[in-house]
């Protein structure tokens, strides 16, 4: 049983990840790559860093073991999969890798339940009901202008908004303010708080982007009391908890990106607005895509061996 072999990919926005497992759950091969969306990054530069991902993971197993194979991509799937199809010929898998949205094997790093829900919030935000191990309703998930309430981009642009409004007031600012003046002008100040605000302004409208670093300072500010990063971390998780009940209808929530699985206010508070509701921490997602490739062959032993699969260490 242990000797044939699954390989799962988890392609998103910032990092390509591929696992090797056994179908006992060891991982063989893994590696870890550059952005694999090819909606935001384009097709070549997606498809260049999975190649490098799977050779890498590939290393030093018989590719012709691999049974099965799956792969969550963000984006644009269709145009992956021809693609996939060349690079698993070319490394010898006899078989082309299923293909699905990232969403599913998101939950599945945390819950191997069929149904339940996803809520996630890293530099975007969305929620999602999951039924029979894939995605069935979603809910924001909209981008950075106009959706993505609750994610770290939202957070970040709240906390840039207080405080330049803060600064356009003349008003006393707190450790929040500081954070973010630190982080956009480092020890340079203009002479008047009217002139630091249209400063930072500046800076944030030519890559808007740094904004969303501004999270984790929000998170560091809360933990010290500041009542502005309070603030904000409790509409965020009001938000994100609010997206995913239109969602939710029974199992566990799982959660997943960096503002929800990083211990923080955020995520302290989404657990208490949750209440009963059983909540679980994504994983590995790479992991859990190989283990939704090895479900069917695992037979009553799958959600046993989740967890093994899932693992990060």
């Amino acid at each position: 049983m242990t000797h044939s072999l699954v390989v799962g990919v988890d392609a998103g926005a910032t990092s390509t990840r591929v696992a090797v497992h056994t179908l006992d759950g060891e991982r063989v091969g893994y590696a870890e790559t550059g952005a694999g969306n090819p909606s935001a990054h384009g097709l070549d530069k997606a498809v260049a860093n999975l190649a490098a991902a799977l050779s890498a993971a590939l290393t030093s197993v018989d590719a012709g073991a691999v049974v099965a194979s799956l792969a969550g991509i963000a984006g644009n799937q269709d145009v992956m999969r021809a693609e996939l199809a060349r690079l698993w010929a070319e490394h010898g898998i006899p078989q082309p890798p299923e293909t699905i949205g990232d969403v599913a094997i998101g939950y599945a790093a945390g819950s191997p339940a069929a149904e339940g829900s996803l809520l996630l919030s890293g530099t975007g935000a969305i929620a999602a009901r999951i039924s029979g191990h894939r995605q069935s309703v979603i809910a924001d998930g909209l981008g950075w202008l106009l959706g993505d309430a609750g994610s770290g981009f939202w957070i970040g642009r709240a906390a840039a908004k207080a405080v330049v409004q803060a600064l356009d007031r003349d008003e006393p600012g707190g450790v929040l303010s500081e954070l973010v003046l630190t982080h956009f002008l480092g020890a340079e100040r203009a002479p008047t708080p009217r002139g630091i605000a249209d400063r930072v302004v500046r800076l944030a409208q030519a890559d808007h982007m740094r904004l969303a670093a501004l999270s984790a300072l929000v998170s560091q500010a809360a933990s010290a009391g500041d009542p502005m990063a309070v603030k904000i971390a409790r509409e965020a998780a009001g938000q994100l908890v609010a997206t995913v009940r239109r969602v939710h209808t029974t199992g566990p929530v799982v959660l997943a990106g960096s503002v929800l699985t990083s211990p923080g206010p955020v995520r302290q508070a989404v657990c208490e607005l949750l209440g009963d509701t059983p909540v679980r921490t994504a994983r590995d997602a790479a992991g859990a895509a190989a283990w939704l490739a090895a479900r069917d062959l695992l037979g009553p032993r799958a959600e046993e061996l989740h967890a093994r699969f899932v693992a990060t260490s």
